[in-house]
């Protein structure tokens, strides 16, 4: 679904944020991505979904170059930042009806599941409000809820049990695994590794922009924790 051939990329300075990154996320996979502030993970987040320009290297989504074929790359993807900016001056059913249409959903299916997911997330008697009425948290259940109307092929998250209730937290890892169960992928970074650890059948960890382990979670764990591993890996690294 997603593969990464050697890509970097470099800001001011010339120092690179990501060096050479190779990764293969296949259908199926709900794929953890790890690693420190500053290490490279929303700098190829942003890379995979079209935000960021890069010169080096290049990445796929279902086969397609997000150089060559951004459109189609998007069509497929959503993407949920880890701060959603959404349009405050907006109630929440017209900005999910403004990415309904975006995107071409049919009338019939966007009501189906803004219906089920404003339900999932308890949200729904607050889509009549402004969104700038909303906190932080309903923000970004009403974020999740707009990257879900498309059914994306791929589901491309920053970040996204931050702001998150427990409820709605564990509503949103059942939403990412019926997501892969019907043959589509997860990939996301997180800095809480216990929840990447039982919800991720892969994950990579990224150190100063460098992939330093990869492959099946139970394979790479073993008889220790994903957050020893992960700390184990850093400082062999440094």
């Amino acid at each position: 679904m997603i593969e990464i051939k050697n890509f970097s990329k470099s800001y001011k300075g010339g120092k690179k944020a990501v060096d050479n990154l190779n990764l293969k996320v296949e259908a199926g996979d709900i794929f953890g991505f790890i690693g420190h502030n500053g290490a490279g993970k929303s700098t190829t987040i942003k890379a995979i979904v079209g935000i960021l320009d890069f010169e080096e290297g290049d990445i796929f989504i279902d086969g397609r170059s997000v150089k060559e074929k951004p459109m189609e790359c998007k069509r497929i993807t959503a993407y949920i930042p880890d701060n959603p900016d959404l349009y405050e001056h907006l109630t929440g059913i017209q900005f999910l009806n403004f990415i309904g249409d975006v995107f071409q959903v049919s009338r019939e299916e966007r009501e189906e599941r803004i219906q089920r997911y404003a339900d999932g997330f308890e949200i729904t008697g607050a889509l009549g409000d402004l969104i700038s009425s909303y906190s932080h948290g309903m923000k970004q259940k009403l974020a999740i809820i707009s990257a879900l109307l498309h059914k994306p092929k791929l589901l491309v998250l920053d970040e996204p049990f931050v702001g998150l209730d427990p409820k709605a937290a564990l509503n949103l890892k059942n939403i990412m695994k019926e997501i892969c169960k019907e043959g589509n992928s997860v990939f996301f970074s997180t800095h809480v590794l216990e929840v990447a650890e039982k919800l991720c059948n892969k994950v990579a960890i990224i150190n100063q922009g460098k992939l330093v382990a990869c492959g099946e979670t139970k394979e790479l764990i073993q008889n220790t924790t994903l957050e020893n591993l992960f700390m184990e890996v850093v400082e062999h690294d440094k």
